[in-house]
C-alpha cells in the first residue's frame, strides 16, 4: 500500500462513542509531528505530550506504531475512554488512502 506524505488527519469513533483525533505531519514515510485530541480522559494530562513525542520520528508502519503505543500504555499513565489499540487505529488510518 502505497503511503501518502504531507500533513495527514484522522478522526476515529471509540466504541462506545468516544471520538479520538489526529493531525500529522509525513515525511519519507517518518511521523515528522503529530497532534492527538479528542474526549478521552488521560491522567496526567500532560502525557499526551509524551506519546507525541514517543511517536515523533517513528516509521510509519503498524509494527513500529503498536510498539511506541504499547510503550506509552505500559508507562504509568491512565486512560479512559479509549485504549492502546484504539490510538494505533487512529495513527494508521491517517496514512490510508
Amino acid at each position: 500500500m502505497e503511503q501518502r506524505n504531507g500533513i495527514l488527519s484522522a478522526d476515529y469513533k471509540v466504541k462506545g462513542g468516544k471520538l479520538l483525533r489526529c493531525s500529522l505531519r509525513m515525511d519519507n514515510h517518518v511521523i515528522s509531528s503529530i497532534k492527538i485530541t479528542g474526549d478521552f480522559f488521560m491522567y496526567p494530562e500532560e502525557k499526551i505530550e509524551s506519546l507525541e513525542e514517543m511517536l515523533t520520528g517513528v516509521e510509519m508502519n503498524e509494527a513500529s506504531v503498536i510498539e511506541k503505543i504499547n510503550d506509552f500504555f505500559n508507562s504509568n499513565v491512565q486512560v479512559v475512554g479509549a485504549d492502546a489499540e484504539d490510538f494505533v487505529k487512529l495513527v494508521m488510518s491517517a496514512s490510508a488512502d
